[in-house]
């Protein structure tokens, strides 16, 4: 692996290399935000306990944490803290932040496709800096509510136009790596986070530590590039030669960027030209639907899955502040993934069987009393391997629908996948990790394993265009040696192992959540 990071590394252009350790930063800091509401419960639990009882179940009985009890003098002062007097409402924070992801998955496409994905990752980066400092200067139940709201939002702008523009500025050989290793930054920032917060003596000294750090490189962000392919659609053309007079790597490296992109939008525009059904039509076709119902299934169940084991991670019986960090620690390995030579429905069958497995196998060890360590260490697997999925279906979903609906088929995927993360508050309303919730997230993924058999093969396909083009991607069992033999069989040529087809223009507003 480190020989092949080393020659990518000596490939790479030098404004590409800036893309990417930005992208890194940005996410990096993102993932501060997404679980403020469980270190506040628990730096709650161990501070405002003066003359304020906050065991009454609001807060959950299985809440551990690493802060010592304070002593007679620190006593007053923490319980002096203004968000000791409205702990009811914590455990809306994070519903309303889900919503806001929720929301901002709705108009963050939109937005970056009208305004460009460097403004609207900027300013979503600013508002999420501001947004997270006033809760430590304004500790007020609306203000916290109305905060958590706009950070979804934000961060759902981020993420998607974080992923966006890596993917963008990556040729096509080589983008399976931005979705794996993007999700990495933001687990190492899951772990730094919960490093932060064990350090933090109240909410208010929270905020601050995850806050003030990223006021620090906000001044960083300036430098990151537009898309190429936003600028050659918006006729940027000055702004498109300034990029390539930095260097000739630079020069080189979106020239290829810029003919992919061309040789894409005129594919997509003779497929809208050529083909005779309506958009309405494409929708309403047997295949189309079939995809899209698999898709839709697989995306809910795997945010259900992958967000449940996240939020609820510390009523595995460990402390929270450790839980949160090897759950961090845990997602590292997707990085390996795009080293893996199967095809697309193998490995997500796999992974989401495992996932599947090690929920349940968790689940019966609970009941069994087992060591909590044990039991955590199997829910943390099986998020590794639905984190996995995520990110093998995140390439195929764009793979299965052809281009003159691929774009509409990946908006409803997506809807799905933040509908999946709002169930969890379904299943889990009192706070606790109810054994409806644990059959959900071990049945679920064995479930949608058993749905990607319907799926055809297509990591050796070229992106279909119309109906015709998917009905041609071949249906084989499970293995990608009965795929390479019929590829050889009608002698098309066969590109490098794993090389991604995913190079097309209509990519750029897909909203790739994770984590």
């Amino acid at each position: 692996m480190s020989a092949f990071v080393s020659r990518w590394r000596a490939a790479a252009s030098p404004l590409q290399l800036s893309v990417y350790w930005h992208l890194a930063l940005v996410l990096f800091f993102g993932a501060f935000y997404f679980f403020t509401d469980i270190y506040m419960t628990a730096i709650i639990a161990s501070t405002c306990h003066h003359g304020n009882d906050t065991s009454n179940g609001t807060l959950g009985p299985s809440v551990e944490s690493n802060q010592s009890r304070p002593e007679d003098g620190e006593a007053e002062w923490a319980a002096d803290d203004p968000v000791c007097v409205w702990t009811e409402l914590l455990p809306y924070g994070q519903t309303i932040f889900m919503v806001g992801m929720l929301l901002g998955s709705l108009v963050g496409g939109t937005i970056s496709d009208r305004y460009g994905k460097r403004p609207t990752l900027l300013v979503s980066v600013y508002l999420c800096t501001v947004s997270g400092l006033v809760p430590a200067l304004l500790p007020q139940p609306i203000v916290f509510l109305v905060i958590r709201c706009l950070l979804g939002v934000v961060s759902s702008c981020i993420i998607s136009c974080s992923f966006s523009l890596a993917v963008e500025w990556t040729p096509a050989s080589a983008r399976l790596w931005p979705p794996a290793f993007l999700p990495c930054c933001f687990s190492t920032g899951m772990m730094v986070s919960a490093l932060l917060a064990w350090l933090s003596p109240t909410v208010r000294w929270l905020h601050l530590s995850l806050g003030l750090p990223q006021v620090v490189c906000l001044p960083l962000y300036i430098s990151i590039p537009e898309s190429p392919s936003w600028l050659l659609v918006k006729q940027r053309k000055e702004v498109l030669e300034r990029y390539c007079g930095n260097s000739t790597e630079d020069k080189r490296h979106l020239d290829l960027l810029l003919d992919s992109a061309r040789s894409d939008m005129q594919k997509a525009t003779e497929s809208r030209r050529g083909h005779a059904l309506s958009d309405l039509a494409h929708f309403r076709h047997p295949t189309i639907l079939l995809r899209l119902f698999v898709m839709s299934y697989i995306s809910t169940v795997t945010a259900m899955t992958y967000y449940g084991i996240c939020l609820n991670i510390d009523l595995f019986g460990v402390n929270v502040y450790t839980a949160q960090f090897f759950s961090g620690l845990t997602e590292i390995p997707c990085l390996l993934v795009p080293l893996i030579r199967l095809g697309r429905r193998p490995i997500a069958t796999l992974t989401l069987f495992l996932s599947g497995a090690s929920c349940f196998l968790s689940l019966l060890l609970s009941r069994w009393n087992a060591p909590p360590t044990l039991v955590m260490s199997l829910a943390l697997l099986g998020k590794l391997c639905i984190l996995a999925a995520v990110f093998i279906f995140i390439l195929y979903g764009i793979e299965l629908f052809p281009t003159v609906v691929r774009q509409r088929c990946l908006s409803i995927v997506n809807l799905c996948f933040r509908v999946g993360t709002l169930i969890n508050y379904l299943l889990n309303s009192n706070g606790q990790l109810s054994l409806a919730a644990m059959v959900a997230y071990s049945s679920g993924p064995i479930i949608g394993c058993g749905l990607c058999l319907l799926l055809p093969e297509t990591s050796r396909s070229p992106l279909p265009d119309s109906v015709e083009d998917c009905n041609k991607q071949p249906l084989v069992a499970i293995g990608c040696g009965v795929c390479r033999k019929s590829n050889r069989t009608r002698k098309t040529k066969i590109p490098p192992a794993e090389t991604d087809h995913t190079h097309t223009h209509q990519t750029h507003s897909v909203d790739v959540t994770n984590i």
